[in-house]
């Protein structure tokens, strides 16, 4: 039988997290051959993932180097993946999301004439700085795909506004929601003692992450005084922020919440600690995308310090809310939240709209009916 040969690329520590389990899913399809191609945009991040799911590259491009820029990294992917797809020539090109490697995995693809997959295809915030450059590298990606992974029906709507055609497009779910099934355990203990010692029973522990480059300088700053105020004002509740180890993130959170009782400044965790303080704690706070789609699933309310979200389905359904960078409105919202138990309990269990825990397995069906492997088109994600 002849084989589909697949080449899955991702480079930071994000799309690995959600191309692990699919690559997980491929290796389980006889009709299917998939190599992995990592960029290592992000690399000691990216590797924790590659270690935690047991993934081995075939290819390796180490492009990451100090002070990277973006036309850097463009250039290193775009020169790397050449040699790659010349020598093996794949039938599919596998890409996530929005990120620099995505971008530029799909121009190399393109280039050589290669079908394109794009998973996590099909989010907008219809503001091409914001994220930055994240909307425009979605976006371009999917005019070059011809395979589109939306994870919600929402994501089917925009990339139908833009003329992708429906036969080309397969609602599937969020591959976010597969991984978590790999790394959420309720007894988890974490190998940092001091987030053990936490009592997250009793206390109100709020999750804190905050770095994008749109927040930078002013943002940050209105975010930390917010954190400031509602732990000095709360006796109840508990940081816990994973500061970003870019120093003009990190020396703007050291400056204004370094030293406050019971503020938890912490380097990033891996992908399974993360999860599962996610588990444990009371909220969350971010302007992270992906945490948008994982906190829900563990019932975790959720304040997005941004103003605009790609991810607007947790929005309407209620289990999220856009609180932007105003102090004031920050403090609001959160001790909301703290004080008011129906508020916590409408946000808390409110319907995840981002997936089942099957997004992989729809993904490899829609390839293998693609290439006429299967007769009938998989059931969307509803």
């Amino acid at each position: 039988m002849e084989k589909i040969n697949i080449i899955t690329i991702f480079g930071t520590r994000p799309e690995a997290i959600k191309m692990a389990p699919l690559v997980k899913e491929l290796e389980k399809r006889e009709e299917i051959c998939n190599k992995v191609c990592v960029t290592a945009q992000h690399r000691e991040m990216l590797d924790q993932v590659l270690d935690l799911f047991d993934i081995k590259p075939d290819f390796d491009l180490n492009i990451m180097k100090s002070k990277q820029t973006l036309t850097g990294i463009t250039n290193r992917v775009l020169e790397g993946l050449e040699d790659v797809f010349i020598k093996e020539k794949p039938d599919l090109v596998l890409v996530h999301g929005d990120t620099t490697t995505t971008f530029a995995g799909a121009l190399a693809a393109f280039y050589q004439k290669i079908n394109i997959g794009h998973v996590e295809a099909g989010l907008r915030t219809f503001d091409k700085y914001f994220p930055f450059p994240e909307e425009m590298n979605r976006k371009l990606t999917g005019s070059m795909a011809d395979l589109n992974f939306a994870p919600t029906k929402s994501s089917k709507s925009n990339l139908l506004r833009e003329g992708i055609k429906e036969k080309d497009i397969f609602v599937t779910g969020n591959t976010v929601i597969d991984a978590m099934n790999f790394t959420v355990e309720e007894d988890y203990k974490f190998s940092r003692e001091e987030l053990n010692t936490i009592d997250y029973k009793n206390k109100k522990v709020i999750m804190v992450t905050a770095h994008r480059r749109e927040n930078w300088g002013e943002g940050i700053e209105n975010i930390c005084n917010a954190l400031k105020d509602i732990v000095c004002a709360h006796e109840d509740v508990e940081i816990i922020y994973l500061v970003h180890l870019n120093p003009v993130v990190r020396n703007t959170v050291n400056s204004i919440l370094g030293g406050l009782k019971r503020v938890h400044l912490l380097d990033p965790l891996d992908t399974k600690e993360t999860h599962n303080l996610m588990n444990k704690c009371y909220m969350v706070m971010t302007d992270s995308g992906g945490l948008q789609e994982e906190a829900p699933h563990l019932g975790k309310p959720v304040l997005v310090l941004r103003g605009v979200t790609e991810r607007p389905e947790a929005v309407e359904v209620g289990t999220v809310k856009l609180v932007g960078t105003d102090t004031n409105f920050i403090k609001k919202e959160a001790e909301k939240l703290i004080t008011d138990k129906e508020s916590y309990s409408n946000m808390s269990k409110a319907t995840n709209p981002y997936g089942d825990g099957n997004a992989s397995k729809r993904i490899a069906d829609s390839i293998l009916y693609h290439f006429k492997k299967l007769k009938d088109k998989p059931e969307e994600f509803k």
